[in-house]
């Protein structure tokens, strides 16, 4: 969800120049709130909150009636309600968002074959190959969002430009409902007075590290020394937006979308604080990622955990591991070593593990010994099992009866996150 509420919204007129662009980034706009309003009229024009009704939950997502009075998503539902006391709590339809993603996709491969999907509710669209059938890149823009909200039912905003990081600054600055054009000689004048929070892929750290040294703007980057740059928010990032200000992005639209990710996390009923239990969360959670990887013949380079305290102070911590692997044992005690690197030892809301950098199984180097052959054999072993007879028959003894005063009131709710 989009942070913007469609204040300060700026589009193009009719006609507006898209000569040298070729991208669209097409969002569609408040995506949850939007599909619960196509199955229930009745709730257009209300502030909408998405989300579980309980006080613990989160928002999902948000209207933008109630994004006007700074609902945002991840925000704890009882502090939105706080903020939009008269909003309508909606329970997220998960499937049903599927589905209507899988129909908006559609709409985009019907147009060009060049679509490379971000999430359930945004794509980039390469539309250079398909001029002469469709048209200018803006007037398929136009045609994108004319047949989503004709064959679909709900609205988009679509940003075309000549490169991925514009044209998808540009879909923001347009929403909801919009659709902004920016020619590929008008580039650097767009990006110039932009903060630098606008850019895609600077983060809220990375935005006080830079306005902390007075470079507050895109145009700032561009005439700020890239040493100064580079002591702000390191090498990498640094050369990278010094790159992104000058309008510079060679990223071209990628049609087969490889997961970069496989994690689940949990939020308990009760915060927990008993670390040993937490430790045995975090072992629980590695085995069902372990067995995600598994499932789809995948290995990580990479584990990481994400630790929410009761005050909802959020950390998250990652270690690369010697060797690739998909075995939930030593992706466990990543996770517990990561958690016991933490010094905070206030009661935890939420905890989450993730395995990344993501290669096909057993793409490493070939070892001479496997010190995993026996945790291998044994989730491997299980993996049968849950398979003969299902998920919730088989598990760690440690994992039976959790939560019997040991922090938790009952099981946690649990999720998987993609």
């Amino acid at each position: 969800m989009g942070r913007g509420d469609g204040r300060g919204r700026i589009v193009s007129p009719d006609g507006a120049d898209d000569t040298g662009t070729r991208i669209l980034h097409v969002d569609m706009d408040a995506f949850y709130a939007a599909v619960e309003i196509l199955d229930d009229p009745s709730l257009a024009g209300l502030p909408l909150i998405i989300g579980a009704p309980d006080g613990r939950s989160v928002v999902s997502s948000a209207s933008y009636e109630a994004r006007r009075y700074g609902v945002r998503a991840a925000m704890p539902v009882g502090q939105a309600m706080r903020l939009c006391p008269t909003a309508r709590i909606v329970t997220p339809h998960f499937d049903r968002y599927q589905a209507v993603s899988r129909q908006v996709m559609a709409v985009f491969e019907s147009i060009t074959p060049l679509v490379e999907p971000l999430s359930v509710d945004e794509a980039f669209l390469d539309v250079q190959g398909v001029r002469r059938l469709w048209g200018s890149p803006g007037r398929i823009a136009r045609l994108v969002r004319e047949r989503v909200h004709a064959e679909v039912g709900i609205t988009c905003s679509v940003g075309v430009a000549a490169t991925k990081h514009v044209a998808k600054m540009a879909s923001t600055l347009s929403k909801p409902d919009g659709l902004l054009i920016v020619a590929a000689a008008d580039t650097v004048d767009f990006l110039s007075p932009r903060s630098v929070r606008a850019m895609w892929g600077v983060g809220p750290k990375a935005s006080d590290a830079l306005e902390a040294r007075g470079i507050r703007t895109i145009g700032d980057i561009r005439e700020s020394p890239q040493e100064m740059l580079d002591r702000a928010v390191g090498p990498a990032l640094g050369a990278r937006i010094a790159q992104l200000a000058r309008g510079e992005d060679p990223r071209a639209v990628e049609t087969e979308r490889v997961e970069k990710s496989v994690g689940h996390e949990e939020t308990f009923e009760v915060d927990v604080t008993d670390r040993e239990f937490v430790r045995a969360e975090l072992l629980r959670l590695a085995d069902r990622v372990a067995a995600r990887l598994r499932r789809a013949d995948w290995e990580c380079a990479t584990v990481a955990i994400k630790i929410r305290f009761d005050d909802f102070t959020t950390l998250t911590r990652s270690q690369t591991l010697p060797e690739p692997t998909s075995v939930g044992q030593r992706i466990g005690e990543a996770a517990q070593t990561l958690y016991e690197s933490i010094d905070r030892r206030d009661p935890v809301r939420l905890v989450g593990v993730r395995a990344e950098k993501l290669r096909p199984a057993g793409s490493a180097a070939f070892a001479l010994w496997d010190d995993d052959e026996h945790w291998r054999k044994v989730e491997g072993a299980l993996d049968d099992a849950r398979a003969r007879f299902g998920n919730a028959t088989i598990t760690r003894a440690r994992h039976v009866g959790r939560g019997d005063g040991r922090g938790a009131a009952r099981h946690p709710k649990d999720h998987g996150v993609d």
